[in-house]
């Protein structure tokens, strides 16, 4: 599962340069040292991670919340269904509602905090600037939030998301020191390979909430695993 983070990170990386792509190519890096560059961008994605890591112990707390209370088979089912849904509605009719209503305020000062940052060349700006960049709404992000609560588990859910976010270093990075690298055609065929993606990934948390013994995809409930053993030894 935590494999999968790092393969939606990287498969989604160019919807997230379409996204967070114009933030990245306006980072007040230095131009004339590569070295002080390269280090510049690592603070940037530094702040990302952090952003997703704690993005993972929040949502990881309530999976593991639902996970006491025995619901976690049921909610990887669930969230796998829902990321499948997601993908299959239309995006005109996803966008009646927009998820980043109810704290629009809280986003605008993320913006108006972010634009202020551009304009600073100083060491913490790009860790600042990768931090706030980390907290601004995506739709890819949601899915990933997805995948940490179906981990069940606080540690796990925030390295499922700074997994996610590593996933996303090579083409982001390659995005800023190369930008339009890639020809709207390819972008193209790549993004169409996403949904498929996120409708495989679906499929996967499926398979792990049914307990269908399948080593490594669909693993059996821990206590059917206990009663086994204990039939095995009376």
């Amino acid at each position: 599962m935590l494999l999968t983070a790092i393969l939606l990170g990287f498969m989604g990386s160019l919807h997230c340069i379409g996204m967070c792509g114009p933030i990245a190519f306006m980072l007040p890096v230095e131009r004339n040292n590569p070295i002080k560059k390269f280090s510049q961008i690592l603070l940037y994605h530094t702040g990302r991670l952090l952003a997703y890591g704690l993005i993972g112990l929040l949502f990881g707390l309530l999976g593991k919340g639902l996970y006491v209370f025995g619901l976690q088979q049921k909610l990887s089912i669930g969230i796998g269904v829902l990321m499948i849904v997601l993908v299959l509605i239309p995006t005109r009719t996803l966008a009646n509602y927009n998820l980043s209503k109810p704290v629009y305020r809280w986003i605008s000062k993320v913006k108006t905090r972010l634009g202020k940052e551009l304009q600073k060349k100083t060491a913490d700006t790009f860790l600042t600037i990768g931090i706030l960049n980390g907290f601004l709404p995506c739709g890819l992000v949601y899915m990933a939030v997805f995948g940490a609560i179906a981990m069940g588990d606080i540690a796990k859910g925030s390295v499922f998301m700074i997994l996610f976010g590593v996933g996303t270093i090579p083409l982001m990075t390659t995005a800023i020191y190369f930008s339009g690298f890639l020809k709207g055609g390819v972008k193209k065929r790549v993004q169409k390979l996403i949904p498929v993606f996120i409708i495989a990934m679906g499929i996967l948390f499926i398979l792990r909430g049914l307990g269908l013994g399948i080593p490594y995809v669909s693993p059996e409930p821990v206590s059917a695993l206990v009663s086994s053993q204990i039939e095995c030894h009376p």
